[in-house]
């Protein structure tokens, strides 16, 4: 064999490798080892991470839903569209008097500059979220109680990426992405056209996880707000960090901001449980380092108590990409309560007490599952419903609302994200993707209302 095919044979050899390097870890990078329910429930199976060359990317591509088209509910549930043809509605929140309020926006785009953020930006916009933030809160009111919002205005605009909303008597506290506000509220009202005041500023700059909820305490004299990581993992360094993946507590009085509870990368959804009255939220953990790590959680909310971000997971699992490393801070971290699924973008939650629906769904929280983007097979795409007994999760969750995505998983109608419930305890879901908010109700009861 002369030299010139020697190395051609060579060549080819080394590109077929390429080939299939290229496929094996680009293309396909890998799979699951696991069913979601293995990452679920009190007790999750964690596998050693399985960190690839280039993350997971799964995608579902957003196709809406046609007329006639929902959500599948649960057996002896109903579900119809409380609104349609809103843009990119994320987080709910329900006034006394009936009225919800429905955020539409997204992200302010000021993530770091980076090759891998461009990648992020890029497939945020094939599965739908990569939309210019409307930056503003709709009113819906259903004022027939017919279970359709015939009202639709616009209650607050030229606001900054806003998500969580809470009343205390008659101010409405307004989180953007970087500050909290506050507004005079009467009830009724269909917009606020005053001035609103800042309350506090909260950490901006550039702003990885952009979303900042509320919650108010029982005796209304503070604000509980959950502020994600600036990274998936500390990749921009620690310093970044200051002041984030945390739930804060702001003194309404002095206005001063404190930290309530730190290591927790990604907060979203926040409740108080109705039989014990401690502080419980729903966090998204960290992504690339296997479609089965790390799963999202559901936990009580304990003060002062560190859950492991980033340096470890459920507990003191390290994570070794993270340096330096805190061993002192990983042998004090608490693992969660209640895993959620690997990857399910779990964001919503609501205690169910005041729910109408039958009484199987009443003692429990029900929670909104985004939906993965990096993992094979996908996860979330639902609503489910978590049960409790004395003030603690029991039980595997339980579908609540499915059908987001297509039979065969490639494409999503939309995605569930805020949760609220109407003025008859009907829930309501948020759905950023289909521009939809639906609502769940009691079957026996919507076949008595539609027959009155």
């Amino acid at each position: 064999m002369t030299r010139t095919r020697r190395y051609l044979l060579s060549l080819g050899i080394v590109l077929v490798l390429l080939g299939i390097g290229t496929y094996k870890f680009v293309l396909r990078p890998e799979y699951a080892q696991l069913p979601v329910s293995a990452s679920t429930g009190p007790h999750p199976k964690l596998p050693p991470p399985n960190a690839t060359l280039m993350p997971t990317v799964n995608i579902a591509r957003p196709v809406g839903w046609k007329d006639g088209e929902m959500p599948r509910a649960a057996k002896g549930l109903s579900v119809k569209a409380f609104a349609k043809g809103l843009n990119h509605p994320r987080w709910l929140y329900a006034l006394p008097n009936g009225d919800v309020l429905v955020a539409e926006t997204n992200s302010p785009n000021t993530d770091k500059t980076s090759f891998k953020n461009r990648i992020a930006r890029a497939i945020q916009g094939l599965v739908g979220a990569d939309v210019p933030s409307p930056n503003r809160i709709i009113l819906l009111r259903d004022a027939n109680s017919d279970g359709v919002a015939e009202e639709q205005s616009v209650f607050l605009d030229h606001l900054y990426s806003p998500f969580g909303m809470a009343l205390i008597e008659n101010t409405l506290y307004v989180a953007n992405a970087d500050s909290i506000w506050r507004f005079p509220y009467e009830a009724g009202q269909k917009s606020i056209t005053a001035a609103g005041e800042k309350v506090v500023d909260l950490p901006s700059g550039y702003n990885h996880h952009w979303t900042k909820n509320l919650l108010a305490s029982p005796d209304g004299k503070s604000l509980y707000v959950t502020i994600g990581s600036n990274s998936n993992a500390a990749e921009n360094g620690l310093q970044a960090e200051e002041g984030r993946a945390r739930i804060d507590k702001l003194d309404l009085s002095t206005g001063k901001l404190t930290p309530f509870a730190t290591g927790l990368r990604n907060p979203n959804g926040m409740g108080w449980e109705p039989q014990s009255g401690a502080l419980w939220a729903v966090v998204n953990e960290r992504d690339e380092i296997g479609s089965d790590l790390v799963p999202d959680y559901l936990t009580s909310v304990k003060e002062g108590a560190f859950y492991g971000w980033p340096f470890s997971y459920y507990g003191g699992h390290v994570d070794t990409r993270v340096t330096p490393q805190n061993p002192a801070l990983v042998a004090s971290a608490i693992a969660p309560d209640y895993a959620l699924g690997a990857h399910t973008a779990s964001l919503g939650l609501l205690f169910a007490e005041n729910s109408s629906l039958p009484a199987a769904w009443r003692n429990g929280a029900f929670i909104a599952q985004h939906g993965s983007w990096n993992r094979r097979p996908k996860s979330g795409y639902k609503v489910i419903f978590v049960p409790f007994l004395n003030g603690r999760p029991s039980g595997v969750p339980v579908d609540v609302l499915s059908g987001f995505l297509t039979p065969n998983q490639d494409r999503a109608h939309g995605r569930p994200v805020g949760l609220a419930l109407d003025s008859t305890g009907a829930l309501l879901v948020a759905d950023d993707v289909g521009n939809a908010i639906w609502r769940v109700s009691d079957t026996q009861m919507e076949q008595a209302l539609s027959g009155r």
